[in-house]
C-alpha cells in the first residue's frame, strides 16, 4: 500500500509544474465557488438547460469535486489523484456543451468557445502525468523524487 502512495505522490521538482498548478486549481476552485453560489446560472440551472439528468445533485455533486480537487491541485496534494475528477468533468463538459457548438455552427466557432476547457482538460493531463512539482505536499511527503 505505501508503494502505490509513493507512486501517486511521486513528482520531480519542476518548478514550471507550479504555473499550470495555479491555472487549473484557481479556475476549477473558482468555478466550484460560483456552482454554490450562483446555482441558477453555474450548477443545477445550467445542467438543466443543457439536458443533464438530475441536474440539482449533479451541480452539487460537481461543485464538491471542482473545490475539493481544485484546492487539492492548488496544494500539489495527490494531485495526480485530484486531476482524474477534473479530466472527467472537462471530458463531459465538452461533449455535453460543444458537440452541438460543432455541428450547428462549425468547428472554428466551437474552437473558440471550447479554448478555456481545452486549457483545463489539457492542464489536468499534464497534472496526471506529472504529479505536483516542485513546491507541492506531494513533493515533500514523496521519498525519492527526481
Amino acid at each position: 500500500m505505501n508503494s502505490l502512495i509513493n507512486l501517486i505522490i511521486r513528482t520531480s521538482n519542476e518548478g514550471t509544474t507550479l504555473l499550470i498548478r495555479l491555472m487549473v486549481g484557481v479556475v476549477f476552485l473558482s468555478e466550484g465557488i460560483q456552482k454554490f453560489l450562483f446555482p441558477a446560472i453555474r450548477g443545477a440551472g445550467r445542467f438543466e438547460s443543457i439536458g443533464l439528468p438530475s441536474p440539482d445533485f449533479l451541480g452539487y455533486l460537481v461543485a464538491s469535486f471542482e473545490v475539493a480537487a481544485g484546492f487539492f491541485v492548488l496544494a500539489g496534494l495527490l494531485t495526480r489523484l485530484a486531476s482524474i475528477p477534473l479530466i472527467v468533468i472537462m471530458l463531459v463538459a465538452l461533449s455535453t456543451t460543444k458537440a452541438d457548438i460543432l455541428f450547428q455552427e462549425g468547428f472554428w466557432e466551437m474552437m473558440h468557445a471550447s479554448r478555456t476547457d481545452w486549457s483545463m482538460l489539457l492542464g489536468s493531463i499534464f497534472l496526471l502525468i506529472k504529479g505536483g512539482g516542485w513546491l507541492s505536499f506531494d513533493r515533500y511527503y514523496s521519498k525519492g523524487s527526481k
